[in-house]
Parts: structure tokens; C-alpha cells; sequence
């Protein structure tokens, strides 16, 4: 068994979509990045990667490449998967911290877990997704950025 953690933060803009976990959100909001920047899955890409020893999201999907140019994050997560089982490793479970101001996410958490469970291959119960505020501090709290904590488990 392996553990990976995995962090991602973008900053709000108008007119922009918000995904969060591959779910679209209504929000007069949403993030900014070179792909879609969904901070969720980039968060948990970058713990499965890392479980597995196989660098960060970075490395494997650099903003750099013009291939990842509003590319859809759920990508991410498939190709990494396909990563991972190439070298006979499993998702067991996922854990999920959303930090956001606004909007609030408590009746979105379950779609997103529910999502982010199918794009794993995974039961539900084996993902978890929590929401906290910024209480008003920093880029969060003030609703300038959203940012993501993800821990993977993984076993052969």
C-alpha cells in the first residue's frame, strides 16, 4: 500500500465555468488555469501520481504543452489511472478537502464524490469529499481562489 497527497489552487474569475471534481457548478465565477483548471481533479492526479512514484501532475501534463490547453481535467485522471493499473496498481480510496468562500458546496458534495467515484472505477463509499470555508482569511476567505487537498490510498 501507498499513500499520495496531492494540493491545487486557482483563482476566481467572471465569465468563466467552474468545475469542481468534473461537476459543473452554477457561480457568476469560475476558475482560471491553462486547462480547465478544476482543482479537484488536478489535486487528486497529483496524489495518485505520487502514490505511485510517478512524479506530479507537472511533470506528466505540463502547462507548457499546448495538448493541455483547456483540456478537460477529467483526462488527467483517466490517463494516470491507466498509469497506475499498467503497473498493477489499484485506487482503494480517495479523501477530499474543497476550500472555498463561496459558493457553498454542501449540496454538491455528494454529485462530486459520486463522479469522482466513477471516473476512479471505485464505490462511493470509498471517496470522500469535505468543504471548509477560509473564515475570511487570505485568498479563500476573501473568495479570490479556491483550493484543493486530496489523499489517495493505493494497493497491488
Amino acid at each position: 500500500m501507498r499513500i499520495g497527497i496531492g494540493h491545487d489552487t486557482h483563482r476566481l474569475e467572471e465569465g468563466r465555468p467552474l468545475l469542481l471534481g468534473g461537476v459543473r457548478i452554477e457561480h457568476s465565477r469560475g476558475l482560471v488555469g491553462h486547462s480547465d483548471a478544476d482543482v479537484v481533479l488536478h489535486a487528486v492526479t497529483d496524489a495518485m501520481l505520487g502514490a505511485a512514484g510517478l512524479g506530479d501532475i507537472g511533470d506528466a501534463f505540463p502547462d507548457t504543452d499546448p495538448a493541455n490547453r483547456e483540456r478537460d481535467s477529467a483526462d488527467f485522471v483517466r490517463e494516470t489511472l491507466k498509469r497506475l493499473v499498467l503497473d498493477h496498481w489499484l485506487v482503494v480510496n480517495v479523501d477530499v478537502i474543497i476550500f472555498a468562500q463561496e459558493p457553498k458546496l454542501g449540496p454538491v458534495k455528494e454529485e462530486i464524490r459520486r463522479n469522482l467515484a466513477r471516473l476512479l472505477g471505485i464505490e462511493e463509499s470509498a471517496v470522500n469529499v469535505k468543504a471548509k470555508t477560509g473564515e475570511g482569511v487570505g485568498a479563500i476567505g476573501r473568495a479570490e481562489a479556491i483550493s484543493c487537498q486530496a489523499a489517495v490510498l493505493i494497493d497491488r
